[in-house]
């Protein structure tokens, strides 16, 4: 797995963690840690999770491993 696909992963990841203790407990955790929901830095945050787990949809229609990374010279 490529450093940007487990980048990608981890910031889904953390919206989906943030999602689930907001649906829990009502409480927004990125928008606490960033000053509010509605700031930009918190909003910027959003967005990035967002596109993340945008650019992860094709990886559920691809067949098992994608095969041997290039090695980079």
């Amino acid at each position: 797995m490529s450093v940007f696909r487990k980048l990608l992963l981890l910031l889904a990841i953390v919206g989906g963690l943030n999602w689930g203790i907001y649906g829990i407990w009502g409480f927004n955790a990125v928008g606490w840690l960033l000053g509010g929901s509605l700031n930009w830095l918190a909003r910027t945050v959003f967005i990035v999770v967002g596109v993340a787990a945008l650019c992860l949809i094709p990886s559920l229609f691809m067949d098992g491993d994608p095969g041997p990374e290039p090695q980079a010279q």
